[in-house]
């Protein structure tokens, strides 16, 4: 048994003596002020439940934020990079085999282009682009 409902024990005993001096007619306001009690109780501890939890939530949260998994890797951007530059090389000879100059002019505006997409995904504002802020609905840069 633990402090706290030794305490409650104590409380209702107390409660129960109280009615035995005071009567019956005293019975519904000294059960309605143990029940008040009771109920401070169990608010106080649901709200010591509720903040560590929230502070287990927010310190997974911050370890999330922080793991290599979170954002791009610098691995995943060279791979992409490097893929991007691998697939170059096949789509420049198809352009430039279909249309000659156009055709390689497209190609690579295509990869460049989808290159410029992936760098504006892994750094939002790194081509002025603009973001939904979380609060107040604001724009920011």
């Amino acid at each position: 048994m633990e402090a706290r409902d030794t305490d409650l024990k104590k409380e209702l005993d107390a409660t129960l003596a109280t009615r035995r001096e005071l009567g019956e007619e005293y019975e519904s306001a000294l059960v309605d002020s143990f029940l008040e009690k009771v109920d401070q109780r169990i608010d106080g501890a649901v709200e010591r439940r509720v903040r560590r939890q929230f502070a287990e939530q927010q310190m997974v949260a911050a370890r999330d934020a922080r793991s290599p998994r979170a954002t791009d890797s610098w691995g995943e951007r060279f791979g992409f990079g490097i893929v991007s530059l691998v697939l170059a090389v096949p789509l420049s000879a198809i352009g430039a085999g279909t249309a000659h100059l156009p055709g390689l002019i497209v190609s690579w505006v295509g990869i460049v282009g989808v290159n410029v997409v992936q760098a504006a995904r892994a750094h939002p504002g790194l081509f002025g682009t603009r973001r939904r802020s979380s609060k107040d609905g604001d724009w920011e840069e």
